[in-house]
């Protein structure tokens, strides 16, 4: 695929690819960036289907082939980087990454995590929340930092849970909000509007989050990410 000047982006997966498959469509639809490869560690992925139907070229990697973790990142990497992408993007890539393969990428690697940061780390969001007795839950897009789900966080959806709810309802309606915070984020990055800067922070035209931007779907407010500062963007920045 050509480049046209937008920015390469390589995707990890490890299952169905439905986050990957809300980036290609904004990227289809005139996004700032390119998926230039989608990487999974399952030949059974569904995702790696989603990117061969468009063209895009579809890797397997099992880390069942290798002796250890480090030799199969090692090779990961090598893998990555013949792509030469500008962001390498965790789009349900179930593996712990080792410090030296996030170095590797520090401050250009992006992942969606299904809870509202910082609760919640880990695998079994949706039923963790809902034995909490939470009241709300959501997801999260963040980098990508050694610590697992610990990198700062850009930007979050939120929304109510209903009483009654169950797991499985919990996550599709979650899953639905992700595939609306994630395109932001990394079109965000790709327009240069978006970086983690030297304190540690996210930093978002030109100046640092105190808290992540936050959509809430009970309003259905959206209007993130237009080339202008909204008064919203501002307002959570300073508070």
């Amino acid at each position: 695929m050509p480049d046209g000047g937008r920015l390469r982006v390589v995707a990890l997966i490890s299952g169905s690819g439905s986050n990957l498959q809300a980036l290609m469509d904004e990227a289809a639809n005139g996004g700032a960036f390119e998926i230039v490869a989608v990487i999974s560690n399952r030949a059974d992925a569904f995702g790696l289907e989603r990117a061969r139907r468009t063209g895009i070229p579809a890797e397997v990697l099992d880390h069942r082939d290798f002796a250890g973790r480090e030799p199969y990142e090692a090779e990961l990497l090598a893998l990555i980087d013949r792509y030469a992408p500008g962001l390498v993007i965790l789009a349900g890539f179930m593996r712990i990454l080792t410090p030296s393969f996030v170095e590797h990428y520090a401050g250009r690697m992006l992942n969606i995590h299904p809870s509202l940061l910082p609760k919640f780390r880990g695998l079994q969001t949706h039923q963790r929340a809902l034995d909490a007795e939470e009241r709300e839950h959501g997801a999260s897009v963040h980098f990508v930092t050694p610590e697992l789900d610990g990198g700062p966080v850009v930007i979050q959806a939120r929304l109510d849970i209903h009483p009654g709810e169950d797991a499985a309802t919990l996550a599709q309606r979650v899953l639905a909000q992700e595939h609306v915070i994630y395109p932001r984020a990394v079109g965000w990055f790709a327009q240069g509007r978006l970086r983690l800067g030297e304190d540690g922070r996210p930093w978002l035209d030109g100046a640092p989050l105190t808290s992540p931007i936050m959509i809430d779907a009970a309003t259905g407010f959206d209007g993130l990410g237009t080339g202008d500062e909204s008064p919203q963007v501002r307002a959570v920045r300073t508070r």
